[in-house]
């Protein structure tokens, strides 16, 4: 919490403790009286009874307030001119399509005529889709962590006419609300100085968050990644795996495992092996796995990877393949080649569109109950699959006859649902059934498509049907090097048709755009967009050879260095100079659900120097890395892909360049060797023919002067695009690869 300088909360703190300490309110109650009122809200006709301004927007999240009695603002000159000229309080809301919570709180406060007059008469009442906005969602979730110690979304956050935050939450059932307007209203009228002294307070410490980075000279040493990895290990539960976030939350962590892996590749720890195999195992035989339809939930509610909040976002799929990937290089564990592929299965069937670019997520919800898609009885199982195989799907998937879990907050009496997971090894429950592991699991198998089948024919979670280019670009990453690890070309064919997508609609005038629906492409695109699409089509490259990828590799790059860079103090702000001017102008410096962009874009920078051979993007990545090295140092939590970016500088990267023809098994045996083992730090260039013309050289100076030896395929291993002599076997080719670095010829 904020205190003056007697050490005493402002009045407003203390005011939304009081309000915070009443909000102890039965859920379920709530939850029935909101549907009441939904119900009740609309006319004889069956019309909605109201209708706001967000019925012109193309966000899902914010269609979804379209009927509400609350007079709805999208964020914009209309709403901000307005609070300003009629010198109103901002209530301002901001969430996501998939959020459950943010759901609830739909209709059980923002469908009620009483809340919504105490809104409409006081306040200028705006929504927000974080997605579409994370600038704007960055800011108020700083001020919100700051206020109240906690963050979330639905976020509730009460502006000043000019913007400036002094009252925050998340989610408030509708007697807490209530009571929180109706303080709040009356410190707007006869405690003005309270509120001034919360803002002055609220904005100095958005002003010290904005800008975490200092320009130095030093570089991060090569020992920070095993020294971070180290302490990182010392969180992670050694039983389940993960990190707890709060009491019992766990969040996939993507990047922890980036740095563990890495870490383990340099030092071959076991102790690090042993917790990314623990993590991945329980991971995805957890109900946060969709055992059924692939696909990572957003995180669990348990230590046990358990219970999962049931939505699906399309960076988790991204980031979590990615790390399964990266685990199966170095493992060999086919479980981990398996679970990228279901992942993959997914996100293709249910979220790419017949256009190519890819949706944002499937909902937590259906029927207005959380996770009821994806829960099973065990009576249901036996209907559908047989008594037989049915008691065997039940065992295997840990279902019980009175249910596995129990949705407190749904109405109704209990049933007894089960979520699918998986808690004993099939060899073990293959033998109670007196059966052989592999017959056990084809029975298994052929019971799951059956299940699917079933499933589908449920009404399904919403949809959100918006293109995001950053959340396309992780995605983009992922399939296009699994195209390769994998050899599953259909990977690579639909990261291109997702790049062509965003290239093709969501660049106006040279510059990337952040967000396409319906047709509307729209919002300037902020750092993420551009660093995460980078890294999308440098993959891509290395997954196809099409020097179209870096042509647009560099254009984004270009653009990016022009518009965000801060050659001042280093790294990248946010949001574009030539941007909506918004009460602070951030830098994203830690990494959180989403990597940071400032970090990651040292690794992009480097890559694409290595491929490429123009220092100037070195120069920049260094800058970067010193502008963060002090933080990351003290506070390697948080920094984890900047480590990324300092494992490949110091890593002495490989520059691999293959030539040769594309039906030839010697070309994909080369790649295989190439990409069957764990090797992060490593650039491959190619080219799919007998000498690389110079048209080809010139846009990827890498394969200058490179063709095929005798007519046979033919490897190049490089560092600092100096070159050993060419091979034509793999074996040869295996032996550069483990050499030490190439020294100039």
């Amino acid at each position: 919490m904020f205190s003056n300088d007697n050490g005493k909360h402002t009045v407003l703190t203390m005011l939304l403790m009081m309000a915070l300490a009443g909000s102890g309110v039965s859920v379920l109650a709530e939850d029935e009286a909101g549907q009441d009122q939904k119900e009740a809200d609309v006319t004889n006709d069956g019309e909605p009874k109201h209708t706001n301004l967000l019925i012109h927007a193309t966000s899902p999240y914010l269609l979804q307030h379209a009927h509400n009695p609350v007079d709805w603002y999208e964020w914009g000159d209309e709403a901000l001119a307005k609070a300003q000229r009629d010198d109103k309080m901002i209530f301002l809301s901001i969430g996501y399509a998939a959020c459950h919570w943010c759901h609830v709180m739909e209709r059980e406060v923002f469908e009620d005529e009483d809340i919504a007059k105490l809104l409409n008469q006081f306040f200028v009442c705006i929504k927000v889709d974080r997605e579409e906005r994370p600038d704007i969602d960055t800011i108020y979730m700083q001020a919100t962590m700051a206020m109240t110690g906690n963050g979330g979304w639905p976020m509730s956050v009460f502006l000043t006419p000019n913007e400036e935050p002094f009252t925050a939450g998340t989610y408030f059932p509708k007697p807490t609300f209530d009571k929180l307007l109706r303080q709040i209203i009356g410190a707007w009228r006869f405690n003005k100085e309270g509120i001034d002294e919360q803002t002055g307070l609220v904005l100095q410490h958005l002003k010290e968050r904005a800008d975490l980075s200092m320009a130095g000279d030093e570089l991060l040493p090569a020992d920070a990644i095993l020294t971070a990895a180290n302490r990182m290990a010392g969180a992670f539960d050694t039983e389940h795996g993960g990190v707890l976030s709060g009491r019992t939350n766990k969040f996939p962590p993507h990047t922890q495992i980036d740095l563990m892996l890495r870490a383990q590749a340099r030092s071959g720890s076991a102790e690090l092996l042993e917790i990314v195999n623990t993590t991945l195992t329980h991971m995805v035989r957890g109900g946060i796995y969709d055992q059924l339809g692939g696909g990572i939930c957003r995180y669990s509610t348990d230590p046990e990877w358990f219970v999962p909040h049931f939505e699906k976002m399309l960076y988790d799929q991204a980031l979590v393949s990615n790390m399964y990937l990266d685990a199966y290089q170095l493992t060999g564990d086919p479980l981990y080649a398996d679970t990228v592929r279901s992942i993959f299965e997914f996100v293709l069937d249910d979220l790419q569109s017949a256009d190519g670019g890819i949706y944002s997520s499937r909902d937590a919800d259906s029927e207005g109950a959380e996770g009821l898609f994806y829960i099973w009885t065990r009576d249901e199982v036996i209907d559908i699959l047989g008594e037989e195989t049915g008691e065997m799907f039940a065992t295997y998937f840990g279902m019980t006859r009175d249910g596995n879990w129990y949705e407190p907050h749904r109405p109704g009496p209990h049933v007894p649902h089960n979520i699918l997971h998986i808690d004993r090894p099939a060899v073990e429950v293959a033998l109670e059934f007196g059966m052989s592991e592999k017959a056990f699991l084809e029975r298994i198998d052929a019971a799951k498509k059956k299940m699917l089948d079933a499933r589908s024919k449920r009404v399904h979670p919403g949809l959100d049907d918006k293109v995001l280019a950053e959340w396309n670009g992780m995605m983009i990453g992922s399939l296009a090097k699994s195209a390769r690890v994998l050899n599953e070309p259909k990977y690579a064919e639909a990261a291109s048709r997702a790049a062509d997508f965003v290239l093709d609609r969501m660049v106006v005038d040279g510059k990337l755009m952040r967000s396409h629906r319906l047709g509307k492409t729209q919002f300037t695109a902020y750092l993420s967009d551009y660093v995460f699409m980078i890294d999308g089509l440098l993959k891509l490259y290395e997954a196809t050879f099409d020097p179209k990828w870096i042509d647009h590799a560099q254009r984004l790059a270009d653009g990016m260095i022009e518009r965000y860079d801060d050659p001042e103090r280093g790294g990248f702000f946010y949001t574009a100079e030539d941007a909506e001017s918004l009460i602070v102008r951030m830098k994203d410096a830690n990494d959180g659900a989403i990597p940071s962009a400032n970090q990651l874009s040292a690794d992009v920078l480097l890559r694409l120097a290595s491929i490429t051979g123009m220092p100037k993007y070195r120069e920049i990545a260094e800058g970067v890395i010193k502008a963060y090295a002090g933080r990351a140092l003290e506070f390697p939590w948080g920094f984890d892909v900047l480590m990324r970016a300092v494992d490949f500088y110091h890593g002495k990267p490989k520059e691999i360049v293959i030539v040769g023809d594309p039906d030839d098994p010697a070309t994909r045996a080369m790649l295989d060797e190439v990409y069957g083992t764990y090797r992060p730090n490593k650039i491959v260039a190619g080219y799919l023919g007998d000498q690389v013309p110079d048209n080809i050289a010139n846009r990827v100076p890498l394969l200058k002067s490179k063709k095929r030896i005798d007519g046979k395929t033919t490897a190049y291993v490089c560092e600092n695009h100096q070159c050993k002599n060419p091979v034509t076997s793999v074996a040869e080719l295996k032996q550069q690869l483990a050499d030490n670095p190439v020294s100039s010829q």
